[in-house]
């Protein structure tokens, strides 16, 4: 499926997107793009494939929470102003 100018100066009316003269061709171009991508999806075999409603149907793979320090403290505090041992020093702001 190609579109026209006419036909993507509509859309760009629908969407009420203010497009120039100078921006249709290559709107037209990207949308043809799309176009294309999407009849190439629609050539995917899916025969046997379930539908997913959401993601909710999915299991998650989980990962042990370990909590470290990153390993990266000097690289981190080389962009600090000023510090005290391996923290950054700020201003008192409460008195």
């Amino acid at each position: 499926m190609s579109l026209d100018s006419a036909t993507v100066r509509r859309i760009a009316k629908l969407a009420r997107i203010r497009v120039g003269d100078e921006e249709v061709e290559t709107l037209r171009g990207e949308l043809n793009a799309i176009l294309g991508y999407v009849e190439q999806l629609a050539q995917v075999n899916v025969d046997g494939i379930e539908p997913l409603s959401g993601g909710a149907q999915m299991a998650l793979r989980s990962r042990q929470d370990v909590q470290t320090d990153g390993g990266i403290v000097e690289q981190i505090l080389a962009n600090a102003p000023d510090r005290e041992g391996q923290f950054f020093a700020v201003p008192k702001v409460v008195e």
